[in-house]
């Protein structure tokens, strides 16, 4: 940490003071070229500038643009984040949720004491956060800074982790005395176990945990006290930075249950040093098997009858060179399941992960070790209440739980471990669990469903549309360029940009997603999708184009011109797009994307000569008319939109109810009368 006594001004970007205005960042440029008060910049560079946060605050209130009331830790956070690196700032959050806690330990075990610039800072923050008795400054302080470091940080979702602290439950009826998490990142797991557990908050469950990185270790501490499940002295909490596998800062733990998302496809994890590691008693692991090392690692810290329940990519089930540790748990008897998640349910979201639950001997539970249960929670019904795509946690968690507990064998299978033991020993669940005919006549009437209200929304829409006729007037209708409307402040373009690769999900859309457009046509893209920490760090950054709800998006490739009211808000746009935000005092957006979609405003904009031309969005042109008229065509339009969706919706419905009524006839379970 820096040493300097001097306290630099604090200074924000132009996403900061969107974020802090409740506006998009095109509006503050906008404000940037409309306003000659607008503050100048102190700093950055001309394509990132940084203005005074004083400053700021002071033009936001004196031309009225501050939305809500400005959060104190509205005004603090940008001091946080110019203190500097990750570790500085996330460790001073760490102090903030242990002093706040009342813990009675002193500074933070990693890093250098706090310079008196920090100490202020920490300072003020708990000032503001003493009438705050349900932690919020914590937890705003801890979100701001995970989602700023969203590409460095990877934590496991509250209702995996949840839902990971039940299964161990089921498995493990009784007291548990001590929870284990070898890496442990910023204590979501324990947080969990602690909930599970503890939650009369009496603190009587001991924590155990490590992490490579000291930061996060702070932080998990932070988390266990503001959730209540610590003792003030920490006595109950052992969270140690360090290498798990080649420095145990835990060995012979002994713990009841052990509770893990250990990091996957490390080569360099210590296969050199640890070939004769007491802790491989069902083999060495393989260079290629870091995952089967960690699994190693949880059973030899379990206590007699303990449960350890891991979160693992798919391929440990099936990888060749895996296959004799993988006979060796099925022997033992320690490997009591393996349960397939459905894609998006943690990082990375396009995989489909397996969760492995294993019981050390010794427990005299009496329960049959012959025997692996297989879970497959991938073809798990979604209710209509549930967002399209997503994740319908209830559901895979009741599945889960009836399973283990003996209630139910929906979606899962017992094999003899005897069966297993082949030459591949491949423990993937959607290969021994087969479809069941239920969930195919349950399909089938969710499609009869679907179609008949498809159907009916068909029918009001063309009774509305049908009777429609169109004025019979030669008057020309005066035009507006959208350039002209930009400069009268009318609406703002904001215009797409690169995409985070490595962060972009295809699959299935999971709980705070947003979608990812990258061309046209618009509707029935590929699914594709970012998380509400990477999208809401873009927006804040500047890196990403976010919409708002009725926002208006356009193609800008000519061959492929399309324009859309964004419905479905937020959404990332790629370079190949555009957004419009109309000023709903002035200008419909409805109106204004059913006119610019029109064949003619391609001529206009004059585009037409070449396939790969881009559209120049501001010169493309728009009736000019009264706000009420303007609502009123625009009310047709989107019954126009409408109806176009419903029709496409119609045919992918009608598709899926031909397939299911095919694999009926096929399967000979269709009614005969």
């Amino acid at each position: 940490m820096s040493t300097t006594t001097g306290t630099p001004p604090v200074v924000v970007t132009l996403a900061e003071i969107a974020r802090i205005a409740g506006v998009g960042r095109a509006a503050v440029s906008n404000w940037r070229r409309r306003y000659d008060n607008f503050p100048s910049p102190v700093g950055g560079t001309d394509t990132s500038p940084q203005f005074s946060l004083p400053q700021v605050e002071e033009w936001l209130r004196r031309e009225n643009k501050l939305k809500t009331a400005l959060n104190p830790l509205d005004r603090l956070w940008p001091e946080y984040e110019s203190l500097g690196d990750r570790d500085t700032t996330g460790l001073l959050v760490a102090q903030i949720g242990l002093r706040q806690s009342g813990v009675r330990a002193g500074g933070p075990t990693a890093g250098p004491l706090l310079d008196q610039r920090q100490t202020r800072l920490l300072e003020r923050t708990l000032e503001l956060a003493e009438q705050d008795e349900e932690h919020r400054a914590f937890d705003l302080l801890l979100e701001r800074w995970l989602r700023t470091h969203v590409r460095q940080i990877t934590t496991t979702p509250v209702q995996l982790a949840g839902l990971m602290a039940q299964a161990a439950a089921v498995s493990r009826p009784g007291p548990v005395r001590s929870v284990l998490d070898p890496a442990c990142g910023v204590g979501t797991l324990l947080v969990a176990a602690g909930r599970q557990w503890d939650a009369d908050h009496a603190a009587g469950l001991r924590f155990l945990g490590q992490d490579s990185d000291a930061v996060l270790v702070e932080l998990a501490k932070a988390r266990l006290t503001v959730g209540g499940f610590a003792g003030r002295d920490l006595s109950n909490v052992s969270l140690a930075a360090g290498d798990t596998l080649r420095a145990d800062a835990h060995p012979g733990a002994q713990a009841d249950v052990v509770l893990s998302n250990p990091p996957s496809n490390e080569r360099d994890w210590g296969h050199a040093e640890l070939a004769t590691d007491p802790r491989w008693a069902y083999g060495q692991p393989p260079r290629t098997e870091p995952e089967l090392a960690w699994v190693q690692h949880a059973v030899a810290a379990l206590a007699p009858g303990g449960v350890a329940v891991l979160v693992l990519p798919p391929a440990v089930a099936a990888r060749r060179a895996g296959r004799r540790i993988r006979a060796g748990l099925l022997r033992s008897g320690v490997l009591q399941a393996v349960i397939a998640l459905p894609p998006g349910a943690a990082p990375p979201y396009g995989v489909g992960l397996h969760l492995w639950i294993l019981r050390a001997d010794g427990g005299g539970d009496g329960a049959d070790r012959t025997e692996l249960t297989f879970v497959d929670t991938t073809y798990t019904t979604r209710p209509a209440s549930v967002d399209k795509g997503g994740v319908d946690w209830p559901a895979v968690t009741a599945q889960i739980m009836e399973v283990l507990s003996g209630t139910s064998t929906l979606g899962s299978v017992s094999v003899p471990v005897v069966d297993l033991l082949d030459e591949q020993v491949d423990l993937t669940p959607a290969r021994r669990v087969p479809r069941t005919r239920a969930a195919t006549i349950v399909d089938l009437r969710r499609l009869w469903t679907q179609f008949d209200a498809h159907m009916r929304e068909l029918r009001d829409a063309a009774e509305v549309l049908s009777a429609l006729v169109p004025a019979d007037s030669d008057e020309a209708v005066p035009l507006i360029s959208v350039a002209e409307l930009e400069r009268a402040g009318a609406l703002e373009i904001r215009t797409g940009q690169g995409l985070p690769e490595s962060l972009v999900r295809r699959g299935e859309r999971q709980e705070g997603e947003a979608r990812v457009l990258t061309g046209a046509p618009l509707s029935g893209q590929a699914q594709l999708w970012l998380p509400a920490s990477a999208v809401a760090a873009g927006d804040q950054d500047g890196s990403l184009t976010v919409t708002a709800s009725q926002d208006v998006i356009v193609s800008v490739l000519a061959r492929s011109f399309d324009v859309r009211v964004d419905t479905d808000a937020p959404s990332v746009l790629g370079p190949q797009l555009a957004a419009l935000r109309a000023n709903p005092a002035v200008l419909d957006p409805w109106f204004l994307s059913g006119c610019l979609r029109a064949p003619a405003n391609v001529h206009r904009a004059g585009t037409h000569a070449s396939t790969t031309s881009r559209i120049d969005v501001r010169r493309l042109h728009i009736p000019r008319l009264s706000l009420e008229e303007q609502r009123r065509y625009g009310e047709i339009y989107r019954r126009i939109t409408a109806f176009e969706g419903e029709m496409t919706d119609m045919k992918s419905v009608g598709g899926e109810l031909s397939r299911a009524l095919g694999d009926l006839l096929a399967a000979g379970h269709l009614p005969r009368n």
